[in-house]
């Protein structure tokens, strides 16, 4: 019998990267809080295939799942380096070469790149963009939780500690919890990434960042400062400055006059400010009110970023153009969208709204490039709807039938005539087999009131090696893949709303399932989702794996090794680091073997996980959860948001397949072609 089996690749991310950024200068003062960098192995073998099974090959024999040993997808290092072919991942990574800058304006020679990105220049750019911003969201969520601890233990310890002061020590405690700084984890993260070399482009540059395409958007402007966009994350304008020796050197600009500004931020900061998309009047810097009312305070002069605006219109250089707007999911309330290249065609000074000099900009922007993303609420990838009767192709209202919150329309704009997705049941629990007994509810549980707060006298966050594995952000993020992660249970004395509950609330975005042209149907948001958010459980009918039917063609079947992946059994990396199981599971433990007893089949009924494809560059992670109880054979399957994702983007996770692994009834290698379109896409899924 022959296996198909995947084991899916879990996101790595880097921490290396050459030369630290200019230094950042904050108005803030904070601590630093250290720990050791992680490394992420595989979790979870994975049997979900493409999702559509009549896109694969007419001839192919139907695909075959049996419980033989699955070899370990090739993991990512955070060393940059070149890959190698293996028994389980044949494929070499083509090597390529970073590209030029491409400027309209000027053709400079190529800028600098930090020496062991130059090491990796087979690394497509795309993905040290997405793994150096994964870096960032990494080094942030651990800061918020940070903060929230500190926070829990000061409400602790103020509960506690006044009761047997005098009035005047209760003031003095209550003062000292006061006067500590409120610290920016985004910030804070910024510190840290500098310090450990692990930001991108350090060097400013002219014209377009390799990576980020027009339309490109950021949760943050610490997002921008990490990747190199636009290194300051107060300023609005970027520029690089009269002293910049090394970047006139390395960046071709000899024979230019600095200073020159690289990139502006428009984001309503300044009350003079005029945007007519194509066309922007753009207000100079200095002399508003930092307070953020808007307005100005003071004179502005021509120097630093306003002489730099200055002279890249006398000598022709583009600037990049950002423009911020408002949106609840980003914890600044915006996010900020690359409108592509401007040219400075004038300036002028005023006197402004408020009677002070303002130097003004007129910025067109240049011809040839993708159209407009920030134009009120329309989007490269469509229009988000505010109705069900706005929606095109619509198929199906609610293919939960209600049995979620939110409901999950269905569209289909590529079939003439629309067709619905093939029958199915959906569900929104887990169903268990006939021959598979429910597990016991968890024997343990916090003794919580209301909500965990306080990590040290929380028994699950004991579980979870002494902290939440959520933190309380955007309505719960999880803050790095574990092993496995130990949610509330039933015996547990918190209630619904405890963050350490997140996964348990069901889809909370407002989700589409949708028919692409060549992948079958597909998922999206229309909602922004914040990289360490639960989307959706995979949910179908739990059984054991020698019961699957080896003949049928059935490509929802995912594999639970929950247990295999945490003792790093036939090569898969364990990451047991971070878990402390309990004692009655050490039996278990110890009595592991190689095969994978249970999978989890939604192939007649399940929920909208079934419908997510793959991808080579994916948005999604798998991490496994237990929380009504501890059988980590059964562990429940939760995807998870890896990235900051915009509306309308696909959802999908890494299938990971290796090349060559999947046998038919007769013995020969079937093959099935990728169409997921990443910029390192592998061209076939197995």
């Amino acid at each position: 019998m022959s296996s198909n089996r995947q084991h899916f690749a879990i996101w790595i991310w880097r921490e290396e990267v050459e030369n630290p950024i200019q230094t950042l200068s904050l108005f803030i003062c904070f601590s630093y809080t250290l720990f050791k960098p992680f490394r992420l192995p595989s979790l979870l073998t994975i049997m979900v295939v493409h999702s559509d099974p009549k896109l694969s090959s007419p001839n192919a024999a139907p695909v075959r799942r049996t419980s033989e040993r699955i070899k370990k997808m090739e993991a990512k290092t955070s060393i940059p380096q070149k890959r190698t072919p293996s028994a389980s991942n044949p494929q070499i990574l083509k090597k390529t070469k970073l590209p030029h800058i491409h400027n309209p304006q000027i053709n400079p020679e190529p800028l600098h790149v930090a020496d062991n990105l130059a090491l990796s220049a087979e690394r497509n750019v795309y993905t040290m963009v997405t793994e150096t911003l994964r870096t960032f969201n990494k080094h942030y969520l651990h800061f918020i939780q940070a903060e929230e601890k500190r926070c829990a233990n000061e409400e602790a310890d103020r509960e506690t500690k006044p009761k047997n002061c005098s009035n005047s020590k209760k003031e003095e405690i209550l003062e000292d919890y006061t006067k500590k700084s409120s610290k920016r984890p985004d910030l804070k993260a910024i510190s840290e990434m500098m310090k450990l070399n692990a930001t991108l482009y350090t060097e400013k540059r002219i014209g377009h960042i390799p990576g980020i395409d027009v339309g490109h958007q950021f949760f943050s402007r610490a997002e921008m400062v990490v990747v190199g966009f636009h290194q300051h994350w107060l300023n609005g304008i970027d520029f690089i400055g009269q002293t910049a020796s090394k970047s006139r050197k390395k960046g071709g600009l000899e024979g230019y006059k600095l200073p020159i500004t690289v990139s502006i931020v428009l984001s309503g900061q300044y009350e003079d400010d005029l945007d007519n998309c194509d066309e922007i009047v753009y207000t100079g810097q200095g002399g508003n009110n930092l307070l953020g009312d808007k307005r100005q305070i003071s004179d502005q002069e021509m120097k630093r970023g306003n002489l730099g605006l200055k002279n890249c219109m006398e000598q022709s250089v583009p600037v990049r153009v950002v423009r911020g707007h408002k949106c609840q999911n980003s914890y600044v309330g915006k996010v900020y969208t690359y409108d592509g290249l401007y040219k400075v065609v004038n300036y002028w000074a005023e006197k402004g709204v408020s009677g002070f000099t303002v130097y003004k900009f007129r910025l067109r922007r240049l011809e040839g490039q993708p159209p407009l993303t920030t134009d009120q609420v329309h989007f490269t990838r469509g229009r988000i709807p505010k109705s069900i009767s706005e929606i095109r192709g619509l198929v199906f209202e609610d293919i939960t039938g209600g049995l979620e919150d939110i409901p999950i329309p269905v569209t289909n704009l590529v079939d003439d005539p629309p067709i619905s997705p093939p029958g199915f049941v959906y569900i929104k629990d887990i169903k268990f087999s006939k021959n598979i007994k429910a597990p016991a509810i968890a024997p343990v549980g916090c003794n919580c009131q209301g909500a965990c707060v306080d990590p040290r006298s929380c028994a699950c966050a004991k579980l979870n090696g002494g902290d939440f594995p959520y933190v309380q952000r955007d309505g719960g993020r999880l803050v790095e893949p574990k092993a496995v992660v130990f949610e509330c249970g039933p015996n547990c004395g918190c209630g619904p709303k405890c963050v350490n509950r997140t996964s348990q609330r069901g889809p909370r975005y407002r989700l589409e399932v949708f028919r692409t042209p060549k992948k079958g149907w597909g998922v999206r948001s229309w909602d922004y989702i914040p990289s360490g958010a639960p989307v959706c459980e995979y949910i179908g009918l739990l059984k054991r794996t020698e019961d699957l039917d080896p003949a049928a063609d059935n490509t929802y079947v995912f594999d639970i090794d929950c247990l295999q992946t945490m003792k790093g059994l036939d090569g898969r990396e364990s990451r047991l680091r971070d878990v402390s199981l309990p004692s009655y599971l050490h039996k278990v433990d110890e009595e592991v073997s190689e095969s994978v007893p249970f999978c989890i089949d939604a192939g007649h009924t399940g929920n909208i996980a079934r419908f997510i494809n793959h991808s080579c560059q994916p948005n999604l992670f798998v991490q496994c959860m237990l929380s009504s109880h501890h059988d980590i054979k059964l562990a429940r399957v939760i995807l998870v948001a890896a990235d900051n994702i915009p509306p309308l983007k696909e959802l999908t996770y890494d299938y990971g397949y290796a090349l060559d692994s999947v046998m038919g009834p007769d013995g020969k290698i079937r093959q099935m072609a990728c169409f997921c379109g990443a910029q390192e896409c592998r061209k076939r899924l197995y």
